[in-house]
């Protein structure tokens, strides 16, 4: 136990030393320079997930989704690099004594992309599908026409009670100790 305490109060000093001395910038400059696809990924992931959460519009949502996978995908085919590699197919009768690069990552990435067309597409039929019932794409726009039409229940108020006013389900009142706890009530 002393040991590895030893060890990580080693690393913390000479990590301040490495602050301090001002290196780390250098490096953090240099992981930039020479890593850029990982700071690509880094990008693509948090475009894709900001514009799937906060945009109202299904459409943005899907082009969201996409940016994501295409983040995901750049993951997998950046990792999959192998400095000084070569294909793995040795010929008959030769050594094995080159660095080969793994085709797995390429294939799942083949196939990741093969899933994300037909997701995207279906999505986007959806979209078509939504718009034409709707008239509308906005996620916002679209839960108020649903809760309108009654396939959304009512969203209760701040208190227990409902947004038209009345309490309970159906206008029955309701026990407000029971719903405070958590717990249901009996009718």
């Amino acid at each position: 136990m002393t040991v590895a305490l030893d060890a990580a109060a080693g690393s913390v000093s000479g990590l301040a030393s490495v602050l301090a001395s001002g290196t780390a910038t250098a490096s953090a400059l240099d992981v930039l320079t020479t890593r850029h696809a990982y700071v690509a990924f880094a990008l693509l992931l948090c475009i894709g997930l900001y514009m799937m959460i906060a945009n109202p519009n299904l459409v943005k949502k899907i082009i969201g989704l996409n940016l994501f996978q295409t983040a995901i995908f750049l993951l997998f085919i950046t990792s999959a690099y192998v400095e000084g590699g070569a294909i793995p197919i040795v010929p008959e009768g030769a050594a094995e004594t080159e660095t080969f690069v793994s085709p797995l990552p390429h294939v799942i990435v083949l196939t990741a992309i093969v899933v994300g067309v037909s997701l995207t597409a279906v999505g986007l039929a959806l979209c078509i599908r939504i718009y034409d019932e709707y008239g509308t794409l906005r996620t916002d726009v679209l839960r108020d026409l649903l809760r309108d039409e009654g396939s959304l229940p009512e969203r209760p108020a701040v208190g227990g009670a409902r947004v038209d006013g009345r309490s309970g389900v159906d206008g029955a009142p309701t026990d407000e100790s029971a719903v405070a706890d958590g717990g249901e009530t009996d009718e």
